[in-house]
């Protein structure tokens, strides 16, 4: 369960997960918002992101990878003149370094984007595209 409560009087709000953590939406200053936390549509990117490094991390620990550093950067792209504007193309990029193999690490980006991330499968169920590219450092 999940609840979201408004926290002031234009268009922030804060959504609590049952351990209490807490993420902060609002709108764009020339919607009426106050640029105080995340757009709903961008938290999907970031759980695209999340969800994939999850999988990535369990993956390559089980495979005795050392990971010093890893980043994900995702664009997205939106449908344009439509009412909902879904999300029709993402473009990830990972970014690992440290003791790692770089098949190791492709093949375990692939089995997330394409098998394990629910994020990713959501995504695609509504007609987005995934692209992705790894680099090791």
């Amino acid at each position: 369960m999940v609840e979201l409560e408004r926290v002031d009087d234009a268009f922030a709000f804060e959504a609590r997960d049952t351990n209490n953590h807490i993420i902060r939406y609002d709108a764009a200053q020339e919607i009426g918002g106050n640029n105080t936390g995340v757009r709903p549509m961008q938290t999907l990117l970031m759980s695209l992101a999340s969800c994939s490094a999850i999988d990535i991390v369990s993956i390559l620990k089980k495979q005795r990878q050392t990971i010093d550093n890893f980043k994900i950067s995702v664009e997205g792209e939106r449908e344009q003149g439509k009412e909902p504007a879904l999300w029709k193309y993402a473009k990830v990029l990972f970014q690992l370094s440290g003791a790692i193999d770089e098949d190791k690490a492709r093949k375990a980006c692939a089995l997330s984007i394409e098998k394990y991330c629910s994020v990713a499968a959501t995504l695609r169920a509504a007609g987005c595209i995934i692209e992705w590219d790894v680099e090791v450092k």
